[in-house]
């Protein structure tokens, strides 16, 4: 944790709703990063640490509680392709939450006294394919095999002691089942959160069914959503509620399409800040922003939320 005397964040949950920070692709991208490859913001691991650090600590200061580390888009065989053996891909994923907390410590310093964490982020396996099918889930690939995909990268970041796993942007309950089989044991507390469409997940499934795969696992200490319209909030979190009894976790996206094709967003934000207090009512416990939405997004949920 970023702070010496932090609670932990599972009791914090208990107490009332944290604040996450925004999109850390476009923070990067606002202070002139080109992040157009298949690594996205990982890349900056390699070549720009200093970057990411400045990113986190923008969030903290607009009022963020929990820094998402930039390790969604790094794995091992993401690094691999560009020549990085597994000893250099290990370390990349510990200064990954080196970088959140190292953020946490100039906060501090800043005058900022707010318990911080630090979530690892664990992106799903088409998050490494870097041809938007993490929007589509469906790989073709057994709940054994994504385990096997997934357990080297989890394993790596639990080392690294963030205070919580970001099980973040699932689209399907086969790989939801596979990152559950990966945590478990670890010792480090999770999130689950699937991107969804509607009422279902990415592939169709119902979330009544998705949610429920987390209810009983005792390493999740929140479930819920992220990665979507803002619109499809509310009722997620109602049902993922009440099927898990668990906080809810919701970081939803500015409300903007992902076109991987020509790798830009288009549509209209639909993003605010006034829905927050539908998602509270609801049960979400942890609320904060996913892709595009920024520092100024980050701000208003902490307002709405009372600082």
């Amino acid at each position: 944790m970023t702070g010496n005397t932090a609670p932990s964040l599972a009791s914090a949950l208990a107490a009332g709703a944290v604040v996450l920070d925004g999109g850390i692709s476009n923070q990067l991208e606002a202070a002139g990063y080109d992040l157009g490859d298949e690594l996205w913001s990982a890349r900056l691991l390699m070549e720009g640490p200093e970057a990411v650090v400045g990113a986190h600590l923008t969030y903290f200061e607009a009022g963020a509680s929990v820094a998402i580390t930039a390790s969604y888009q790094a794995t091992f065989e993401g690094f691999g392709r560009r020549g990085l053996g597994p000893g250099r891909v290990a370390g990349l994923l510990a200064l990954s939450v080196e970088s959140a907390r190292e953020a946490g410590r100039r906060a501090r310093a800043k005058g900022i006294a707010r318990p911080l964490w630090v979530a690892a982020s664990v992106g799903p396996y088409g998050a490494m394919l870097a041809d938007g099918s993490e929007y589509r889930g469906r790989y073709g690939l057994s709940v054994a095999e994504l385990e096997r995909f997934h357990r080297p990268r989890v394993e790596a970041l639990a080392a690294a002691a963030p205070d919580v796993l970001a099980l973040e942007t699932v689209p399907d309950t086969d790989e939801a089942q596979a990152l559950l089989r990966a945590v478990r044991g670890l010792g480090v507390p999770a999130w689950l959160s699937y991107t969804v469409s509607g009422d279902r997940t990415r592939a169709g499934q119902p979330l009544e069914d998705a949610f429920a795969l987390a209810a009983d696992a005792d390493e999740i200490i929140a479930v819920g959503v992220n990665c979507c319209a803002p619109e499809d909030v509310t009722d997620a979190v109602t049902t993922a509620a009440r099927v898990t009894g668990k906080p809810v976790v919701v970081y939803p996206n500015s409300g903007e399409s992902w076109d991987a094709k020509a790798r830009a967003w288009d549509g209209r934000a639909t993003f605010d800040a006034a829905l927050v207090d539908a998602w509270r009512d609801a049960g979400a416990r942890l609320v904060g922003g996913c892709c595009r939405v920024g520092p100024e997004g980050i701000a208003s949920i902490a307002r709405a939320l009372g600082g």
